[in-house]
């Protein structure tokens, strides 16, 4: 038992050390790994095509924000199957999206708007490329001129038709609160 005692008050030394070689080893780790999971994903696909995209979300913020009938119908495909969903429903064809979400909904109901994008990345493979983001959207309601402000998520999916890209499909939906986990 003394050899035991005497090995272990030989080690005193080293334990006392200890507590500080973990933070040395942890926290350049702990900051590693962070940075990698707050960190907006980066956009992925050739260059010319993701600023493209990139372009037509610019342009689609200005069409919202104008009311521009013009430019939504040169952003969106005309195809059969383009899609809209959103909390109030679902639109299928360029015609009800048009009237429903854009005349309806956003004329009819607002009479200013500012829609807002952060961390937008954008991904393209082929002919084929989609959009993720987080907006708020600023309007003043058209019935009593009251201010509203939303938040959202959303992703946009694209196909390049004729050597251009078009918008194929919008889903968004409320930005939530995670609950707090217990």
């Amino acid at each position: 038992m003394t050899s035991a005692l005497g090995a272990c008050s030989s080690v005193k030394p080293r334990i006392q050390l200890m507590p500080l070689m973990p933070s040395r080893i942890l926290l350049p780790l702990f900051l590693l790994i962070a940075s990698r999971c707050i960190a907006v994903e980066a956009d992925t696909g050739p260059a010319p095509d993701v600023r493209a995209i990139h372009h037509l979300i610019e342009q689609y913020l200005q069409a919202v924000d104008r009311l521009d009938f013009t430019l939504l119908s040169q952003i969106w495909s005309h195809s059969s199957e383009v899609s809209f969903i959103y909390p109030l429903g679902e639109e299928h064809g360029y015609d009800a999206i048009e009237q429903h979400v854009f005349r309806t909904v956003m004329g009819g109901m607002f009479s200013m708007r500012d829609l807002q994008t952060r961390d937008v990345t954008v991904h393209v493979n082929g002919d084929a490329g989609w959009s993720e983001f987080h907006w708020t959207f600023h309007a003043t309601m058209r019935k009593d001129r009251s201010a509203v402000t939303t938040k959202g998520v959303e992703t946009q999916i694209y196909r390049k038709e004729a050597e251009r890209w078009r918008l194929v499909h919008v889903h968004y939906s409320e930005e939530r609160q995670l609950a707090p986990r217990s």
